[in-house]
């Protein structure tokens, strides 16, 4: 028999001082130890996701806190390591030397041919001329990746000799000739190797070569505009532009890689020819 201070010891409730021992849920103090969810306050353990404390394990992309191992690209944290640039690897000092210094010594050698006599004096004035020109109006970063062949560099030397006085006799004809007019043409010829550097070298050696004046370089679509005197029928200009091929043919066989030497070799006589 109990009082109305002292509550009977069985009575529990939402009302009671004290909770049923089995009162579990959202209002309960302690919540029921299977209770999880992200209510929570502690998740379960296979709760992942992009709400949870700490990824899953396998949770790889870009909000993750790391990347996964093979998540590679331009938001990665690190490229992979086969990850390489269009710009390559730069030039060392050894090779932008070794550029000034063919330069140069192209430089020396048109200051020679212009001045009609290879002696001590033209050499020292055309180093002295070239690394000014070199110095204070750099010319574009010129790569060399060809190789060196003695034996076609001499051969280039003799025909270009060849070529140099048959081609003086020819325009002093034409100026002595009495009553004769000469008629000129301008003729595009397209090479077959587009570098910088071949496209100065023939450009140079062609209008070195008297009854020859380079007009025009077009770059982009690596094309030579050229002067050529006395022609009178079409097929004097094909002979220009044979000719014109055959010099850049000799320069890459001379100084050419051996990319380059296969197209020129294999590649027809029509390719490139008409712009």
């Amino acid at each position: 028999m109990t009082g109305p201070d002292e509550p009977a010891p069985d009575a529990t409730g939402p009302t009671g001082m004290e909770p049923a021992p089995d009162a579990t849920g959202p209002t309960g103090t302690e919540p029921a130890p299977d209770a999880t969810g992200p209510t929570g306050t502690e998740p379960a353990p296979d709760a992942t996701g992009p709400t949870g404390t700490e990824p899953a394990s396998d949770a790889t992309g870009p909000t993750g806190t790391e990347p996964a191992s093979d998540a590679t690209g331009p938001t990665g944290t690190e490229p992979a390591s086969d990850a390489t640039g269009p710009t390559g690897v730069r030039p060392g000092r050894l090779g932008r030397w070794r550029d000034q210094a063919v330069a140069l010594g192209w430089l020396v050698l048109v200051w020679s041919l212009l001045w009609g006599d290879i002696n001590g004096a033209n050499l020292v004035g055309g180093l002295l001329v070239g690394g000014a020109v070199l110095v204070f109006f750099p010319l574009p970063a010129v790569s060399f990746g060809g190789r060196l062949r003695p034996g076609a560099l001499l051969v280039f030397a003799g025909r270009f000799a060849a070529e140099l006085v048959s081609a003086s006799l020819h325009v002093a004809r034409i100026a002595v000739q009495p009553g004769y007019r000469p008629r000129g043409a301008i003729v595009g010829v397209r090479l077959r190797v587009s570098t910088d550097l071949n496209l100065a070298l023939t450009a140079e050696a062609v209008s070195l070569v008297p009854g020859t004046l380079i007009l025009e370089v077009d770059r982009d679509a690596a094309t030579l505009y050229l002067h050529v005197l006395d022609t009178h029928r079409p097929a004097d200009l094909d002979v220009a532009r044979e000719r014109t091929l055959t010099v850049e043919r000799r320069i890459i066989r001379a100084v050419g890689s051996a990319a380059e030497l296969r197209l020129v070799e294999t590649g027809s006589s029509e390719k490139g020819t008409r712009p």
